[in-house]
C-alpha cells in the first residue's frame, strides 16, 4: 500500500522521500528506516519547525546500493536504452522495435558527445553502442560510462560492421558487456538485451 497516494511509477521522478515511502521502496519497515536516519547509516534532512525526516534521491539510491537493495522500485517499470549510432535507419530501427516491445524507454544520439550528456541526463540501463563514431571510437565512450561511479552498472553492447573478431576481446576489456556485428538479427539482438537487463522475453 503506498504511503501518501504516491504510486511506484511517481518515485521514477520523485526527488525527496519520506520514511514512509523509503520503507516501502526498500521492502522493510519504517522503524527501520527511521533507525537508519538517527544513526547516520542513512542521511537528510528535517523539514523546519517539525520532525519529519526526508531523505534526498541520490542518499537513498546510495544506501540502497550498499545494502544490495534492488533499485527497481525506483526506475518506474520500464528498462531505459540509448541507442548510439550515426546512421540514423539504425536509431530509427531500433527505435520502433523497443518501443514497440513495450518494456523499454529509448533514446538516441549520433555523436559520443551526444551520447555522454544523455548518459548522464536519460541514465539508461543499456546502452547499444556503434563501435565507429563521427567524433569518437565507441569504446572511449565505454570505458568513460564505466569509469565513472554514477555510471558503471550500465549495461553496454558494442555493434559493427567493420570490427575484426580480433578486436572483439579488445572492446569487451574496455568494459563491454556484449558485442553484436552487423547485420544483425533484431529479434536475437532484443533477446540479448532482455537477457543483459533481466526482464521476461515479451510474448
Amino acid at each position: 500500500m503506498a504511503t501518501g497516494g504516491t504510486s511506484q511509477g511517481e518515485w521514477a521522478d520523485k526527488k525527496v522521500f519520506t520514511t514512509g515511502e523509503a520503507a516501502q521502496i526498500c521492502k522493510v519497515s519504517q522503524q527501520t528506516i527511521i533507525r537508519c536516519f538517527d544513526s547516520g547509516r542513512l542521511t537528510g534532512f528535517r523539514v523546519p519547525g517539525s520532525k519529519f525526516r526526508r531523505i534526498p534521491r541520490d542518499e537513498l539510491i546510495r544506501f540502497m546500493k550498499a545494502n544490495g537493495i534492488p533499485l527497481d522500485p525506483l526506475e518506474g517499470g520500464k528498462k531505459r536504452i540509448l541507442i548510439v549510432d550515426d546512421d540514423p535507419e539504425v536509431n530509427e530501427l531500433f527505435v520502433d522495435v523497443l518501443s514497440r516491445d513495450g518494456r523499454f524507454d529509448v533514446e538516441t544520439a549520433m555523436t559520443g558527445y551526444e551520447a555522454g550528456l544523455l548518459t548522464e541526463s536519460f541514465r539508461p540501463h543499456l546502452i547499444i553502442l556503434d563501435y565507429m563514431l563521427p567524433d569518437i571510437n565507441g569504446n572511449v565512450v565505454c570505458e568513460r560510462v564505466k569509469g565513472r561511479e554514477s555510471t558503471r552498472d550500465t549495461r553496454i553492447i558494442f555493434i559493427s560492421g567493420v570490427v575484426d573478431q580480433s578486436e572483439v576481446q579488445e572492446l569487451l576489456d574496455s568494459g563491454a558487456d556484449d558485442f553484436i556485428k552487423k547485420p544483425f538479427d533484431v529479434n536475437k539482438l532484443v533477446d540479448r538485451i532482455a537477457s543483459l537487463l533481466e526482464v521476461d522475453r515479451s510474448g
